[in-house]
């Protein structure tokens, strides 16, 4: 093994990916772990900047221990910047903590606002006044696995709808369970890894 480490050729080429995949990882982490503390997530957090850290020292040794190939410098940039975009993908996969859509329907919304309520939404439908007249502004808090579903049923009852959705970090509906087992919690964690 410590032949095959002197040797040129992975001097050259296999320290840069190495350096590469430890950044991609590290990075990966370390978004998670970003986007984790945002949502109150207060046990992984610490867990996840454990390793992330740990990997970050890996791989920046390796830079510091090769500092004449210009390979490893760029090996380092090119982990962090996949590392960022893997991060931000493993997330929306698993799809963590909840949402509030606010919906603008520019007709009637008594289906839409039905459908939503048939799948045991809570909704607040209030009504306003639009640049084009009457409109109604639908209010629903939702977990983040279930957007895909409500933007089908906003497309096929109201296309013309304009709708935004943010992150919500807290909410007080009943609808949603106040404490979480640890059991469920790990389980909400991988399930849109499954999808």
């Amino acid at each position: 093994m410590s032949e095959l480490l002197q040797q040129e050729w992975f001097t050259l080429y296999g320290i840069p990916v190495l350096i590469a995949l430890a950044r991609i990882t590290d990075v990966s982490i370390g978004t998670l772990r970003i986007i984790f503390v945002s949502k109150g997530l207060r046990l992984w957090a610490p867990i996840l900047g454990f390793f992330e850290v740990s990997i970050w020292l890996l791989a920046i040794s390796k830079v510091m221990a090769n500092l004449t190939n210009p390979i490893n410098y760029i090996a380092y940039a090119v982990g962090f910047s996949l590392g960022n975009y893997i991060g931000m993908f493993i997330e929306s996969r698993l799809a963590i903590g909840m949402v509030v859509v606010r919906i603008i329907t520019k007709r009637d919304s008594h289906i839409l606002v039905a459908a939503l309520r048939a799948l045991r939404y809570s909704v607040t439908v209030v009504e306003g006044e639009g640049n084009n007249g009457a409109v109604n502004i639908i209010f629903t808090v939702i977990k983040r696995s279930d957007i895909t579903r409500v933007r089908e049923l906003i497309a096929l009852h109201n296309p013309q709808a304009v709708y935004s959705i943010e992150d919500v970090r807290h909410a007080s509906d009943p609808s949603f369970p106040t404490e979480i087992s640890r059991r469920s919690r790990f389980s909400q964690l991988f399930r849109g890894m499954r999808k």
